[in-house]
């Protein structure tokens, strides 16, 4: 019987170093060398300043600006600390009532283009960087108008910043919002 508690307490201080500390010291170590960018949150760094992270949607919300998709983490939305959806089905009528309402107030801005769905409704984690090609093309005639440029320039910056399906079969093509807006900036500044 003692010798059967011994054994128990030493496997346990044994899995307790080895689990607890040996086996994550390694895999952050690892990490650090073999994937930095995505071991520290994929970082988009602008002067050494901490812009945002590629893989997490941020609220744009100035004319100027590509806008994410709405956001359902936490109660004001864009909160990593509280991804995740809404669990509102198809039928609830306050997803009714916010997706009508989202498209027309977009319709105001592009009356007679229908409103492409990643517009309205918010991905499963509420917090998705990217938007489609079709959004970003819904959004190209603001944008310009707001930099003062052709939007022939933002149509180019756009197809610029599409990502194709990952191995050509993968998901969909896609636009990293934040990516695009620090490119504007940096091509396009606002008047």
């Amino acid at each position: 019987m003692k010798k059967n508690f011994i054994t128990s307490i030493l496997y346990t201080i044994i899995a307790t170093v080895l689990l607890g500390l040996i086996y994550p010291l390694v895999v952050t170590g690892l990490a650090q060398m073999l994937l930095k960018d995505q071991a520290n949150g994929q970082l988009i760094k602008k002067n050494g300043v901490a812009e945002g992270a590629r893989i997490l949607a941020q609220p744009f919300s100035a004319a100027k600006y590509f806008h994410a998709r709405p956001s359902a983490a936490g109660a004001n939305g864009y909160d990593a600390t509280n991804s995740g959806g809404t669990n509102w089905g198809p039928t609830n009528q306050k997803l009714i009532d916010r997706v009508k309402n989202d498209t027309a107030a977009l319709q105001l801005g592009n009356p007679g283009k229908a409103v492409p769905v990643d517009l309205v409704t918010a991905s499963g984690s509420g917090l998705d960087p990217h938007i489609t090609p079709a959004a970003a093309e819904f959004q190209v005639e603001r944008v310009a108008r707001a930099r003062g440029t052709a939007e022939a320039n933002i149509r180019k910056l756009v197809l610029a910043h599409t990502e194709l399906r990952q191995f050509g079969f993968l998901g969909e093509s896609r636009v990293n919002v934040l990516e695009l807006n620090l490119a504007l900036d940096e091509m396009y500044p606002a008047p």
